[in-house]
């Protein structure tokens, strides 16, 4: 549109024989002889290998038609001219005519790989859809689809390149789609498409595909500003033309050689800033602006100088990209000056090299690497793209659903960026409203698990706080620690979000797995068996096993143990099956184990099979909130369907009544010697209503080692009375004695008691 020509406008005449870039709105090629002509960078062999995929797509295309009425082999071949402007090799070209044949066309991967080699046949196969698998939803296609992509691309980062080629030439012709179409796909571009592009600094595909985006879903908008766009260039030729020459003069008295451009914003970025900040079009005042190309990466802060002293700059607009590049490699100075007419004017300094990488981000390592200097400039962008595709694994490890994997990537896709220090000066970028812990799971897994304090610039802070750039962050861990579930309402990074979950799941099923076995352990005691050992060589025992887990409709038998553990299947059912088997293969009850398991509850073969509750087990074992039970109180258990066990006090009257109603659910707990972690309970205090007397309660507490976690303000009792309602963490009964003795010695205190259902 009207960027190139305005950067033709302000480029001096002895600076516009600069190496040629790819040209953003340059047409694809339509016809095979268009696209030989983009691929004069490969050698004869290869661009026989080339016509040869060509001949073959033809072939498997014939008779299809785009929706405008074309041949479809024209897309494949466009996609195919779009890869050559990044000077992709001869297997993603192949791969790129191909993209389609095994989707649209019923090619196989075995036919490809025997015709073209398995490298452009893995290629074409990442970029192929899900579609023929049976999903139940279209939102659940397309997140499997978008993974089987990401993950290909993980191994091969052409194959995201050759996908935002296609999608670049799909919202290029979007116009005889039926309107529905068109937004659905705009919309599914803008939200991921173009991030992606944007993060491995593909940024020429990011901003055309965000203002075709713009264009398909708010055409009056887009059209509306496209005009006011046009109208403005007009009123600011004389500003630009003034800079354009103090500029040049500037650097013509300095003896220094450069290159100046025009930049102009996109129309998308000046309707999304003022959406954001609420502005006319009038008040966006850097829509015009200058790019600034030196030789070295001295010359940037040299031109800087000329600049700041050629006109004032304007405080808190400078950024320095190239000490601290931004997280897709991309490398410049900014700063914005006030012009003499009182418009701020942006100007960005950067060297040919980083320029490369600023345009076309990580493909620059193809396109530059064949040049005649043999350098690549996008080596840096590659490192950066590298690590952000290994994270892509990292979250695939730790999750299995396409949708939750879906939604880390597009937490990770945002453009905006903190930069953050190590104490030992290491850069770390994380996106905005980043907190110590996606700070800690960006150092190592590990580090995140255990994280337990963290200190910014020397101080200590909340793990949810939000970081800032510049900010040093130091973690502090324990041994013991462990992710808190509260974390995932804090953190922004995909790779935190998925660890903490991963790891949540894995505890749960842990700890459900050692749960179902010790109540299965019990439940088959009471029928005078033992439980099978879980031995892969014990062949009796394994086909025991495996028959069990058939009947409980499950795949082995740690799942079955979880679903135990978890209640969704009943261990004395399950345990009578089992024993049924056991009798099919000749086991018969033995009379010792049977009288242990009814009339040795203190025997330590049957204490093998009680669960011990010591405070540590977070997600399979909870304490009921009706009469919060705590070390010392008699206790039963309670099997939830799918909710774990749940401990109640003996005299609960709740507990009683789910007993009545399902007896069958109900199991043997005892409290365990050493628990690990202190206890809540409900008190109810009443007070005296003088000044000072909640301070006194709270002291009292405290001086009697325990800790208030929540206190409420009951009714008053009269004039001279009032209630407190507490929870109170404490170790166990002997420790809640010592409280209501504490407080009961205390001065304004009247009456204290603990809360029974």
């Amino acid at each position: 549109m009207g960027l190139r020509s305005f950067a033709a406008d302000l480029l001096p005449q002895a600076m516009r024989a600069a190496p040629p870039r790819v040209d953003e709105h340059a047409e694809a090629p339509a016809t095979f002889a268009a696209l030989t002509e983009r691929l004069h960078y490969l050698s004869k062999a290869d661009l026989k290998q080339v016509r040869e995929a060509y001949k073959f797509a033809d072939e498997a295309h014939l008779g299809q038609y785009r929706a405008s009425g074309e041949p479809y082999i024209t897309h494949p071949v466009a996609v195919a001219g779009l890869c050559a402007q990044w000077r992709l090799d001869a297997q993603a070209i192949m791969a790129a005519l191909m993209h389609d044949a095994m989707e649209d066309c019923g090619v196989t991967k075995p036919e490809l790989i025997q015709r073209f080699g398995a490298p452009s046949a893995e290629l074409v196969d990442g970029l192929t859809k899900l579609d023929r698998l049976h999903f139940n939803t279209r939102e659940e296609s397309q997140a499997e689809s978008f993974r089987k992509m990401l993950m290909a691309m993980s191994r091969d980062v052409r194959v995201i390149l050759i996908k935002l080629a296609d999608r670049l030439h799909n919202m290029r012709t979007m116009e005889a789609m039926a309107p529905a179409r068109r937004q659905r796909i705009a919309a599914e571009t803008l939200d991921i498409y173009a991030p992606i592009a944007h993060r491995l600094g593909l940024n020429q595909t990011f901003r055309e595909l965000q203002q075709l985006s713009f264009r398909h879903l708010h055409p009056w908008r887009h059209a509306a500003l496209e005009r006011a766009l046009q109208r403005a260039r007009g009123h600011r030729r004389d500003i630009v033309e003034r800079v354009r020459v103090d500029v040049e003069h500037a650097f013509g008295t300095a003896r220094m050689r450069i290159a100046i451009a025009g930049r102009e914003k996109t129309v998308y970025s000046i309707y999304r800033k003022m959406r954001e900040k609420h502005l006319g079009f009038t008040q966006v005042n850097d829509i015009f602006g200058f790019r600034i190309t030196v030789p070295t990466l001295p010359d940037c802060y040299l031109a800087l100088g000329v600049l700041h002293q050629m006109y004032k700059p304007v405080p808190g607009r400078f950024k320095d990209y190239i000490a601290i590049p931004k997280a897709n490699g991309y490398q410049s100075l900014h700063t914005t000056l006030m012009s003499p007419l009182g418009t701020p004017v942006e100007i960005q300094i950067r060297t040919e090299a980083m320029h490369a990488v600023a345009e076309n981000g990580i493909a620059a390592h193809w396109m530059y690497k064949l040049g005649p200097e043999g350098h690549a400039p996008g080596r840096d962008a590659q490192t950066l793209g590298a690590t952000w595709l290994q994270s892509l694994v990292d979250i695939q490890d730790d999750t299995r659903d396409s949708a939750e994997f879906l939604e880390h990537v597009k937490v990770d896709l945002f453009p905006d960026a903190v930069y953050v220090f190590t104490p030992r000066s290491k850069i770390l970028a994380l996106p905005r409203g980043a907190t110590p812990v996606d700070f800690a799971y960006a150092i190592h897994s590990d580090i995140g698990n255990r994280c337990v304090a963290a200190k910014v610039n020397g101080e200590a802070v909340l793990l949810r706080a939000e970081l800032r750039s510049g900010d040093v962050v130091e973690i502090i861990t324990a041994p013991g620690a462990r992710p808190n579930p509260a974390w995932l309402n804090h953190v922004r990074t995909g790779r935190a979000r998925a660890k903490i979950r991963h790891y949540l799941k894995t505890m749960e099923q842990e700890e459900s797995l050692a749960l179902g076995e010790k109540m299965l352990s019990q439940a088959l005691r009471a029928e005078g068996l033992q439980l099978p050992p879980d031995d892969p060589d014990h062949e009796e025992a394994a086909a025991l096993w495996q028959q069990l887990s058939r009947w409980a409709g499950v795949r082995h038998r740690d799942e079955l143990l979880v679903d135990i553990g978890l209640g969704r299947k009943i261990a004395v059912i399950v345990a009578k099956r089992l024993a049924q088997m056991m009798a099919e293969r000749g086991v018969r009850p033995d009379a010792v184990t049977l009288t242990l398991g009814h009339y040795a509850p203190d025997d330590a073969a049957h204490k093998q099979g009680v669960v011990f509750i010591d405070g540590s087990q977070d997600s399979t074992v909870r304490l009921a909130s009706c009469c919060r039970p705590i070390p010392g109180d008699t206790i039963t258990g309670y099997l939830g369907k799918g909710e774990g066990l749940l401990v109640h006090t003996a005299d609960c009257r709740t507990g009683r009544r789910l007993h009545e109603r399902d007896s069958e659910r109900w199991m043997h707990v005892e409290w365990a010697e050493e628990p690990v972690r202190a206890f809540e309970t409900a008190l109810v205090v009443e007070v005296g209503n003088a000044k000072g007397a909640l301070a006194q309660v709270a002291s009292a507490i405290s001086n009697a080692e325990a800790d208030i976690t929540r206190i409420d303000m009951g009714h008053e009792g009269g004039n001279e009375v009032a209630e407190l309602r507490l929870l109170v963490a404490v170790r166990d009964r002997v420790h809640l004695a010592e409280v209501m003795r504490a407080l009961r010695r205390a001065q304004p205190v009247v009456k204290v008691w603990r809360v029974k259902p």
